[in-house]
């Protein structure tokens, strides 16, 4: 009998927390035909309430609404909806889940919601990125990528990129990459490690989406990580993962309007100064990299670069063979 009993609490339970929320309670009649209907199980309606004390008893917050018809919902869910439906935009928005994983996931992140939210969910999400990564790999690199991190082992992969024919080819010539890994950093819609590359005998950032199958794990320990070295610090100063240029100190000169921007892209804390009536300045650190110079380009001269004179004198040269290399292909024809 006590095992009856326990099994029927049970029941309760999974019936509470698949048909029943905060905007929809369960009355004791609908209880009761879901017993019968999921379990072949008939009983009396004051047994309800019995399994429902003892279910609060157990430590499971089930909230009972006095009317003319006693209703019940469970109250102590890990993701509320509103949790849920940020969770599942971000899990469709992201580049780096493929659309097949996606699509698992939201499964899953849907299955946390009662019967009658589900619907709710199933929202349309007018995605910006029609991009989505094509590795299906990706969920299991990142979880040894992790593992590695957590045990302090270096770890060996390959690295893709595409050739002129849209072929998928691998870097290195064909062989492996061996670093240490330090932190996996999400920026800009992709997922990356970063860590030691001991072949540049430097901090390298890697896209995960670009590896080609789940890394190895080896057996020897991982670099140390330089004492100096701050995860923070390094995806800041890296301005959009492009870590192949040394991080410096450059002075921007930007009109009124466009403060929030550089906010998104600096931070709150970024330092900016009157400049004149119409401009600030802004003290920024970044790499001085030609993604830096195509995202100040972008702005069509709204943001200037004002200091040092060597990151003025690269991107003046960069725009210069730009309009060369116009002119050439339009005179080619």
């Amino acid at each position: 009998m006590q095992n009856e009993t326990s099994l029927r609490v049970l029941y309760l339970y999974k019936i509470l927390m698949r048909y029943s929320d905060v905007d929809h309670p369960l009355s004791t009649n609908q209880i009761l035909q879901y017993f019968d209907s999921m379990y072949g199980i008939r009983m009396h309606r004051t047994t309800v309430s019995k399994y429902v004390e003892l279910l609060c008893s157990s430590g499971i917050d089930v909230v009972e609404i006095r009317s003319r018809s006693k209703k019940y919902y469970v109250n102590d869910r890990t993701f509320d909806l509103p949790e849920l439906k940020l969770l599942i935009d971000a899990v469709q928005a992201s580049r780096f889940i493929s659309a097949k994983k996606s699509e698992a996931l939201v499964e899953k992140l849907t299955s946390l919601a009662s019967e009658e939210s589900k619907e709710e969910l199933r929202r349309n999400l007018i995605n910006t990125s029609k991009v989505k990564s094509e590795n299906e790999k990706t969920y299991y690199i990142i979880d040894a990528i992790n593992s590695a991190i957590n045990s302090g082992k270096k770890i060996s992969f390959y690295y893709t990129e595409y050739d002129e024919q849209k072929n998928l080819i691998i870097k290195n010539g064909g062989k492996p990459y061996c670093i240490s890994p330090y932190s996996l950093i999400w920026n800009g819609d992709y997922y990356y490690v970063v860590g030691f590359y001991e072949a540049r005998n430097r901090v390298h950032t890697f896209r995960i989406d670009r590896i080609a199958r789940q890394p190895e794990i080896l057996s020897e320990d991982a670099y140390p990580m330089p004492a100096d070295f701050d995860t923070s610090e390094y995806a800041l100063g890296v301005f959009q993962m492009f870590d192949t240029y040394k991080s410096e100190k450059i002075t921007l000169i930007v009109e009124n309007a466009l403060m929030k921007y550089i906010i998104d892209q600096f931070g709150i804390d970024v330092h900016t100064e009157r400049y004149d009536d119409d401009h600030f300045s802004a003290q920024v650190t970044v790499s001085a990299s030609p993604n830096f110079f195509r995202w100040i380009f972008g702005w069509g001269g709204r943001i200037v670069i004002r200091s040092p004179e060597s990151v003025v004198f690269q991107y003046r040269k960069m725009v210069e063979s730009i309009i060369e290399q116009q002119k050439i292909f339009l005179h080619s024809n």
